[in-house]
């Protein structure tokens, strides 16, 4: 087995525990441990000082699934908690490893998407977010991509790294073609519910969707990594609990609580993120229609990021790294395997998202001139 280089990660890694202005991260406002807590009630807080530091369930705390449950309106019994999306991602892939099997995912898209199934030996198959369609995905291309050996659809909204959704009829339509072909259906919903137009509803409502979602970037708590998946299929269910007590056991304790906190609080903490991406998000797309002479995009729908080009066609990852020399932090297109766009975050930011656009439309200036006179 071997996987492929964490492109996302190694670059995040290498920049973004020093640098000035974050402009990569794709989460919302930083929350404390004082912060989640001074949401709670004084029992809460009391049963989290004085907890036992044990195993969970690997199912997870039944008080944390209940939470979900009624965030999601599903069942309590749905709701199978995982260590971030991230593991929900393995458990799904791991599963879905049989001889002469496919999966189908977008691309650009999150790196797991793929390097997992290619690490296992699982055929990969892509459908394009493509610019020239306003990143809106194609249901005929997804549809003729699948066959008898597809064993899972994966979708993403909103869509890291360009913030397209996907509409509520759009994914009924796609729910019903795996449906009748017995294909899986997943909908990673890690940014949901943050959007800028018309919100679209989560697949949980749908019966045969399966469900991935975690606090990393809408409730922007990715420390306390926890994760769930929305599962109304029994017998799937079960094989989730088997991967899990196998891959990490259980959840923190300590995570779970402060999860739970925030779930139930998720009007302030969501509250927070929405605020925080809808008043950056104008900030932005004033910046961009100024320097419309240098960078493209399309604004984002959902989510914390959009994904911008460079007009001129160069390659992004100079321009990536010379904007880090300037104390500014993007992520190269090509850790998406879209290498003429970069993904730009405009929720992590918060209040210094204003400065950090001054500093980047600086930066533009002296690009664009190195860039005429080479």
């Amino acid at each position: 087995m071997q996987l492929k280089p964490f492109l996302l990660d190694a670059w995040l890694d290498q920049y973004e525990h020093n640098i000035e202005f974050n402009l990569g991260a794709s989460t919302g406002p930083t929350w404390t441990v004082n912060d989640v807590l001074a949401l709670a009630d004084e029992e809460t807080r009391h049963r989290f000082l004085n907890h036992s530091l044990v195993y969970s369930r690997p199912a997870g705390a039944e008080t944390l699934r209940e939470a979900i449950a009624e965030m999601q309106g599903v069942p309590a019994e749905s709701v199978q908690i995982v260590t971030g999306a991230s593991e929900a991602l393995l458990v799904l892939m791991w599963l879905a490893a049989e001889p002469g099997a496919n999966v189908i995912v977008p691309l650009p898209g999150f790196t797991t998407f793929s390097a997992l199934p290619e690490s296992l030996g699982v055929e990969t198959r892509f459908y394009g977010v493509r610019r020239e369609n306003g990143f809106r995905i194609d249901l005929d291309e997804i549809k003729q991509l699948a066959n008898s050996k597809t064993k899972l659809i994966l979708v993403n909204t909103p869509h890291n790294p360009t913030g397209a959704i996907i509409g509520d009829d759009e994914m009924e339509a796609l729910h019903d073609f795996t449906a009748e072909r017995g294909i899986q259906l997943v909908c990673d919903e890690v940014y949901h519910p943050i959007y800028h137009g018309k919100p679209s509803r989560s697949a949980a409502r749908l019966p045969q969707a399966t469900v991935i979602a975690d606090l990393s970037k809408a409730f922007s708590l990715p420390g306390v990594r926890t994760g769930w998946m929305i599962e109304h299929d029994a017998k799937r269910r079960q094989q989730y609990w088997t991967a899990r007590a196998y891959f990490t056991i259980c959840n923190s304790t300590i995570g779970e609580i402060l999860s739970e906190i925030a779930i139930r609080k998720r009007d302030v903490v969501l509250g927070k993120t929405q605020e925080s991406a809808t008043r950056n998000l104008q900030l932005l797309e004033r910046f961009m229609a100024d320097h419309r002479d240098v960078l493209g995009w399309i604004p984002p729908q959902g989510g914390m990021t959009a994904f911008p080009w460079l007009v001129g066609g160069e390659s992004d990852r100079p321009f990536c790294e010379a904007a880090a020399e300037r104390g500014i932090l993007l992520a190269p297109g090509d850790c998406f395997d879209a290498p003429s766009h970069f993904r730009l975050g405009f929720a992590a930011a918060g209040d210094d998202f204003s400065k950090a656009l001054d500093r980047f439309g600086t930066f533009l200036k002296s690009w664009s001139g190195k860039m005429i006179t080479a």
